[in-house]
């Protein structure tokens, strides 16, 4: 297979974290999102978004999306398991992963960044908008994960899931842009948990080929 990615994609690191954690090889193709990689003709081909990531699969099908990627490769190698077997504890664990994909990192990725430029916004007051909205989310987020009441050290019990795919890249960005984490203690205790393991620590940005 082949991951079409970028170093400090968010949505790219989510992927990579799932295949070291099920233990799956690929090949890897940098696009370079401030180069405009992205949206070259070729790559629109295969991803008609232009965004990252992009997973080929050995019979030359293309899956976008990264949650949605994630949870075929969980369809199609079920170990360890990203989810939990209980259906209520499953439903908290996308709600988790869906609450950063699709409400935090949705508003606040480069695409939005430049458009908020593109209307006139400086460079500061396009960052003052991830910074918040980033905030925002991660104490929801906080929030979602003490309602849960698990007893950790992951988000949602004793193993990293779905929620820990997204949330461990999400708080790279949220320091990239300066976000004060201290009122984040399970969070940050679940991320740390999981930069223990190789298969986050592997997939960190800085451990990239392509990393600058």
């Amino acid at each position: 297979m082949i991951l079409h990615g970028y170093w400090r994609s968010s949505a790219a690191y989510r992927v990579r974290i799932a295949l070291n954690l099920k233990g799956i090889a690929v090949e890897h193709r940098v696009r370079h999102l401030r180069r405009g990689e992205q949206r070259e003709a070729a790559y629109l081909r295969l991803n008609p978004q232009g965004l990252v990531p992009a997973l080929e699969l050995d019979d030359g099908t293309v899956l976008t999306q990264s949650l949605a990627i994630v949870e075929y490769l969980e369809e199609t190698h079920p170990e360890p398991p990203l989810l939990p077997r209980e259906a209520v504890a499953r439903a908290r664990v996308r709600a988790f992963a869906q609450a950063i994909a699709a409400e935090i990192h949705a508003v606040q990725n480069l695409k939005v960044l430049n458009r908020l430029k593109a209307l006139g916004h400086g460079q500061e007051e396009a960052n003052a908008w991830a910074r918040e909205t980033i905030a925002e989310g991660l104490a929801a987020c906080e929030a979602l994960v003490r309602a849960a009441g698990a007893p950790g050290p992951f988000c949602f019990g004793a193993a990293p899931s779905l929620a820990e795919i997204c949330l461990v890249p999400q708080l790279y960005n949220a320091r990239r842009f300066g976000v004060e984490l201290a009122g984040l203690p399970r969070l940050l205790a679940a991320e740390a948990a999981c930069l223990a393991l190789p298969a986050f620590a592997e997939a960190a940005p800085e451990r990239q080929p392509d990393a600058e």
